[in-house]
């Protein structure tokens, strides 16, 4: 009822602005219905019972020897079938023009699938073309405007920085450069941190709490150059969060005062010209679990009457490299792979996600037919995990590798 309630909604909205349009408004609608058929060889790790897919999961062995996690899987979803409505409105004077996006799909959250969910919602304030400020939730700076063009639902994660996030974007253009500033908190794609506040237990979940109680949002800063033919920049990310502000020793609860404080840096690039696109990026990560890849931080002390915890972050590099080539046929490329490289002291515990694993390497291959408004495609994803043990400074050893082969067949209407 949710899904007829908002097409209705829409369909009136769209028929009604020809004639009911706000004076100085513009309004432009749009959306589509997607579906998406997949098969793989193994259980992995995923969200939105596999439409979003990272990497496959470690063996887990039977008495008998059989693998718990070999078992192959698939589905059919229209989840990710989107609405949204962009809004040009009247100036404010000084020439400065404002505008807005709204944008919702049916990918719900967590385990709740087939709800409304809210992806693009913000207010842009264009200062002359010179500059400009965006206020609300869309794209992570780290996702920033160049990301893989796969066909893959993941965008390439878990080596692209994948997140919605709210935020305070500033932009500011001179000629060919373009300076990016922005703070950002956490709605849906949230950090890792401790599940509880026993100390010696360590237990981990996703929370807004361990960057909501450290008052202090995401940070980052990033500068581009930019042609109608080529981007190409750096970033620097910094984030400050409190992963718990109670401890449990025996029967006594104490307040604690914790920080982990992080940086990560990336350097992208995008080519494109007619039927040709070259994209890559590489990101140094620390402790980035809320852009849906791996990696967090350890404890490196711990105070034997409070709790209190110091902690170090966990290092990760991430990198891709995507070709695309065509017009009505189109097909493409894609490689990544991710290194955990561990942290810089020793750890006693481990907090985060993925910490077991290595390496991961992913292959993909893809080709599409494309008509106006209707794309057809087929994609297929080799992905090859390397897990083990941790060290003492959170790195992987003694490690084996866990294949998956993954098919996505994609059917794609824009209106």
């Amino acid at each position: 009822m949710k899904k007829t309630g908002l097409f209705l909604a829409f369909a009136l909205l769209a028929a009604g602005t020809a004639s009911a349009q706000k004076k100085h408004f513009d309004y432009k609608f749009y959306g589509q219905i997607r579906t998406d058929l997949f098969y793989n060889t193994r259980s992995n790790s995923e969200t939105v019972d596999g439409l979003f897919y990272m990497y496959p999961k470690d063996e887990v062995k039977d008495p008998n020897g059989e693998d718990l996690n070999g078992a192959p899987n698939g589905n059919f979803y229209t989840l990710y079938t989107r609405l949204g409505v962009d809004v040009k409105g009247p100036e404010l004077g000084h020439g400065i023009r404002p505008s807005a996006k709204v944008e919702v799909d049916f990918r719900g959250s967590g385990t709740s699938y087939s709800m409304i969910r809210v992806r693009h919602a913000y207010f842009n304030l264009d200062f002359k073309k010179h500059s400009s400020l965006l206020v609300g939730q869309t794209w992570h700076p780290l996702y920033g405007d160049v990301a893989p063009d796969i066909m893959n639902l993941n965008m390439g994660a878990p080596y692209q920085p994948f997140s919605r996030a709210p935020q305070a974007r500033y932009r500011l253009h001179q000629k060919k450069f373009q300076l990016t500033a922005a703070a950002i908190w956490q709605s849906q794609y949230l950090a890792v941190g401790p599940a509880n506040n026993e100390v010696g237990t360590v237990t981990t979940a996703k929370s807004q709490d361990f960057l909501k109680n450290s008052l202090t949002p995401e940070f980052y800063l990033g500068l581009d150059y930019k042609t109608p033919q080529l981007q190409a920049g750096v970033g620097m990310e910094m984030m400050s969060m409190t992963p718990r502000t109670t401890s449990k020793v025996g029967a006594q609860t104490y307040r604690v005062h914790e920080r982990i404080t992080s940086l990560s840096y990336e350097a992208h690039v995008k080519y494109q010209k007619e039927s040709f696109l070259l994209a890559a990026k590489s990101v140094l990560g620390s402790n980035l679990t809320q852009t849906s890849t791996v990696g967090g931080y350890g404890i490196t002390a711990t105070d034997p009457v409070t709790g209190e915890q110091e902690y170090t972050p966990l290092k990760t590099s991430h990198t891709w490299v995507n070709v695309m080539y065509g017009k009505k046929w189109r097909g493409g490329l894609f490689g990544g792979y991710l290194k955990n490289l561990g942290a810089t002291e020793k750890v006693s515990g481990l907090i985060g996600t993925g910490l077991n694993l290595d390496q991961l390497a992913t292959a993909t291959a893809e080709v599409s037919y494309n008509l106006p408004n209707w794309k057809f495609g087929l994609e297929y994803s080799y992905c090859n995990a390397w897990y083990g043990s941790n060290d003492e400074k959170g790195k992987v050893v003694d490690t084996h590798r866990v294949d998956n082969h993954r098919i996505v067949a994609v059917a794609l209407f824009q209106f």
